[in-house]
């Protein structure tokens, strides 16, 4: 029987997650829930039901999986513990200082609706946040190094659009090169945030625009730009649409840690990814541990749960007479 997998929010990752589940034979897209008016919104799957998202309780019972496709500032906050007193679910919050209190929120609607929560599914938090803990308790003695990009950061995009005299911008996070060597070198340097990353900005102005003053309220903008040397272009609309019109990304995390009597030898414990597409890349992500909190929640378990309390197997398709022989 197929996993029953519902989308609320149909955006990028929304998207994403709808191509995804194509690709996941033992799935099925049962319905898209929008905020949008139903009868607007083309979706790429025919015979799905597309329903407001006024209408999500009349599938209670009638869908495993609720994925949950909005925004982590406004969105997730309030979306999930509503959805998952209802449904179990799995969003991608990827805000990670409110991590935590999203968390104890979310436990507390799943449990009373004696559901499965997962939140923070994705690359970062998620893949990398896996990768982060297995370093960890490989090499105690040791430091963990993030660095993101060369992608698109859409939310300092957002950022650079809202500026009086902006049409449109991308925003480009860039690894400074020197500094990943230094990581790999295992020397454990102490490295500040404009040691570690570079901003690239390519913005179209309006017309007459003051340019100067557009580049200096970039460069000066606390919790975005201030921090970091930034590079900004500007460029012509048909430039922007041409030469940056997808949603790259990646990044590495790093440990390196000792070993020995005497501390002697170094290891350096690198993962790695570039991606032509975040949010396809996130809803893949999704998709694999949806499956999980299906397999989870037949078996009862309850409450919120984090990429750290799955069993690698759960994520598989495969038995594990097959992933044994395969993988191991």
């Amino acid at each position: 029987m197929k996993i029953r997998i519902g989308i609320y929010g149909y955006g990028n990752l929304g998207r994403g997650i709808e191509n995804a589940i194509r690709q996941n034979p033992d799935m099925e897209l049962v319905a898209v829930f929008t905020r949008r008016e139903p009868s607007s919104l083309k979706i790429g799957s025919e015979g799905v039901a597309v329903r407001h998202a006024s209408e999500v309780d009349e599938y209670i019972g009638k869908i495993d999986v609720m994925i949950l496709c909005g925004g982590s500032a406004t969105d997730l906050p309030a979306q999930t513990p509503e959805l998952a007193k209802k449904f179990s679910v799995v969003d991608s919050f990827d805000t990670h200082a409110k991590i935590p209190e999203h968390f104890a929120n979310v436990d507390a609607a799943a449990r009373e609706g004696g559901n499965i929560a997962m939140i923070s599914v994705g690359w970062d938090p998620g893949m990398f946040s896996l990768n982060r803990f297995y370093a960890g308790v490989i090499l105690p003695d040791g430091k963990d190094y993030t660095f993101w990009g060369k992608g698109v950061s859409q939310g300092h995009s957002d950022a650079i659009r809202r500026i009086d005299g902006v049409l449109d911008a991308k925003q480009y996070t860039i690894p400074i090169e020197s500094a990943l060597e230094a990581v790999r070198s295992g020397s454990e340097p102490e490295l500040t945030t404009r040691e570690k990353h570079l901003r690239e900005c390519f913005v179209v102005a309006e017309e007459g625009a003051d340019k100067t003053r557009i580049e200096n309220e970039i460069k000066q903008m606390p919790n975005y730009f201030a921090d970091y040397d930034t590079v900004v272009h500007f460029i012509t609309a048909e430039e922007l649409k041409r030469d940056h019109s997808g949603i790259p990304h990646g990044g590495f995390v790093i440990r390196t840690g000792k070993t020995g009597a005497s501390l002697e030898h170094n290891h350096v414990i690198e993962y790695s990814l570039k991606l032509d597409s975040n949010p396809e890349f996130t809803a893949s992500v999704i998709v694999a541990f949806a499956r999980a909190v299906a397999r989870m929640s037949a078996e009862g378990v309850k409450g919120c749960k984090t990429v750290f309390d799955i069993p690698p197997i759960y994520l598989s398709p495969k038995s594990s007479e097959e992933i044994i022989k395969s993988l191991l």
